[in-house]
């Protein structure tokens, strides 16, 4: 289920505050700049950056 694209337009980054973009393989919230992955498990945004994992490894599996 894609995230309501009010909650998309609000939610930034919480390393650097930049924009995120919605990726579907893997399913998660992409920031460009830092090249990190925030995954959505069971509809949620995990949004620690504790969680995130690097962008361009997980894209390359």
């Amino acid at each position: 289920m894609p995230l309501d694209p009010f909650l998309l337009s609000v939610l930034v980054c919480p390393k650097c505050k930049g924009d995120l973009t919605m990726v579907s393989e893997p399913e998660g919230l992409v920031c460009p700049a830092c090249e990190l992955l925030y995954p959505i498990r069971e509809e949620i945004p995990v949004m620690l950056v504790e969680e995130a994992l690097p962008y361009p490894s997980v894209n390359s599996r």
